[in-house]
C-alpha cells in the first residue's frame, strides 16, 4: 500500500525560505515519478515541481522556477521541496504525489499525501 506524508508546513514570512518532505512507503520503482502540487483556496490544484524516482530530470512550474528546489535523495525514499524568497502567492496546500508518467498533470499521479499548509504572511 503506497503511502505519501508530507512534513514542514508552517507560517512564514514574506521573502523566507521553507523546506518541505514527503516521505513515501509502500513504492516506487525505478520509473516513478514524484510530483509536489498546490492547491490555494477557491483555486485548482496546480503543478509544482516533479522529478524522477531515480533522481533528476527536474521541472517546474514557472511560477516558482529559480526559487523552489525538488531534491530527491538516493536510496532514501524522501523527496524534498525547498522553496526560497517566498511569496503571498505561494499560500497553499502543498501535496506529494507520485505517477508513472513524466507529467505535470495532476491527473497522471496515482498516489496522493494529505497535504501540508503554507502560509506566506506579506
Amino acid at each position: 500500500q503506497v503511502q505519501l506524508v508530507e512534513s514542514g508546513g508552517r507560517s512564514v514570512q514574506t521573502g523566507g525560505s521553507l523546506t518541505l518532505s514527503c516521505r513515501a512507503s509502500g513504492c516506487c520503482s525505478s520509473s516513478s515519478v514524484m510530483g509536489w502540487f498546490r492547491q490555494a483556496p477557491g483555486k485548482e490544484r496546480e503543478f509544482v515541481a516533479l522529478i524522477r524516482w531515480r533522481g533528476g530530470s527536474e521541472f517546474y512550474a514557472d511560477s516558482v522556477k529559480g526559487r523552489f528546489t525538488i531534491s530527491k535523495y538516493n536510496g532514501k525514499n524522501l523527496v524534498d521541496l525547498h522553496m526560497s524568497s517566498l511569496k503571498p502567492e505561494d499560500t497553499a496546500v502543498y501535496y506529494c504525489a507520485v505517477g508513472s508518467t513524466y507529467d505535470r498533470d495532476r491527473r497522471a499521479y496515482n498516489y496522493w499525501g494529505q497535504g501540508t499548509q503554507v502560509t506566506v504572511a506579506s
